[in-house]
């Protein structure tokens, strides 16, 4: 793993792509304007709001919880946070005026980073191309939803990621516009070292996720 970027840490021969997406979000998040009177935070006239991450990581869950109990809830965390992914994927690509997918692909990361999900580190396992042979492996150090977690002394025997999976899957799904679906494999809210994802083609997810779980001693 090299360090040659700032804020993504990847690979060698993606480094070059993730400076060029750091530099051109960079220029965005400069702008923040805020307007309590009108209950309003604007960055370069796109509106963004400021949540609590105990609120989105415990709270929610421990509602939607109790209504549809815990699968239920952990998978509606998931595709709300995957179509917040899509819908951010395409506003950036048409607002920017990118075209190249990989392009598209390579200011989600930076984009989670700032506005504070978490930062990301790309495993050389991964093969982030535009078809049903794409897998991108990845570790979210500060997830915001793990980190809620420790900060709060709770134990989970579950990973608890599950918006920082969907928002990634929404991401990437829009840039690449090939269905993508990513699971968080181990998660330091239940006490891991890392919190690692995958992310596959859902024809190839089981096989792509345990190859790789095997090569890494995950299972």
């Amino acid at each position: 793993m090299e360090n040659s970027t700032t804020v993504v840490k990847c690979p060698e021969p993606l480094a070059p792509l993730f400076a060029q997406a750091e530099q051109i979000m960079q220029g965005f998040f400069t702008d923040l304007e805020r307007v309590p009177e009108r209950g309003q935070i604007h960055i370069q006239g796109v509106r963004y709001m400021l949540m609590r991450t105990d609120s989105m990581a415990i709270e929610l869950q421990e509602e939607l919880r109790k209504t549809f109990g815990e699968t239920g809830a952990r998978q509606i965390r998931y595709k709300l946070a995957k179509a917040c992914g899509i819908r951010d994927a395409k506003l950036f690509a048409e607002r920017l005026e990118i075209e190249d997918p990989t392009m598209r692909m390579a200011l989600g990361p930076v984009h989670f980073a700032h506005v504070g999900w978490a930062n990301v580190n790309i495993f050389e396992d991964s093969a982030p191309q535009p078809n049903e042979d794409f897998f991108l492996a990845y570790d979210h150090p500060y997830s915001f939803e793990a980190a809620s977690y420790l900060e709060n002394e709770i134990v989970s025997t579950h990973p608890v990621c599950h918006m920082n999976a969907g928002y990634s899957a929404g991401w990437g799904e829009a840039s690449f516009d090939i269905d993508l679906k990513a699971e968080e494999l181990t998660c330091r809210a239940k006490g891991d070292a890392q919190c690692i994802f995958v992310m596959a083609h859902p024809r190839n997810f089981e096989r792509l996720r345990d190859e790789f779980a095997r090569a890494r001693g995950l299972i």
